[in-house]
């Protein structure tokens, strides 16, 4: 398998490789992956907000798994650390979710979380 993955930052499914893929192979644009950052919102505090990526910036991490690519905002980092990114369907909706073990809390619609 000749892709890589930084685990013990970040560990993308199967399912958000694909989902990444074929965003950046729809994109308006041309772009080179998804950034993660975060941002302060939600009855929780923190909030994971996706952009498209046309290039890697100074110091982001770059996570690369199955030919797809994540920018990690180095701001991020320590409140991602040892997360898993997975991409859910289903009846109502689709979305990218984090299984992530620094979560002391996170609101009942799933929209913020807290450290």
């Amino acid at each position: 398998m000749g892709s890589t993955q930084r685990a013990a930052l970040l560990s993308i499914t199967d399912a958000a490789a694909d989902r990444i893929k074929h965003l950046v192979a729809t994109s308006e644009k041309p772009v080179a992956g998804l950034r993660v950052s975060l941002s302060t919102k939600g009855c929780n505090g923190m909030s994971y907000v996706f952009e498209y990526a046309e290039e890697k910036m100074a110091l982001d991490e770059l996570i690369e798994y199955n030919g797809a690519n994540v920018f990690v905002d180095p701001a991020a980092i320590m409140f991602i650390f040892g997360s898993e990114m997975d991409y859910v369907e289903d009846r109502l909706e689709s979305r990218f979710v984090f299984s992530n073990p620094n979560e002391a809390g996170r609101c009942g619609c799933g929209e913020s979380f807290s450290i």
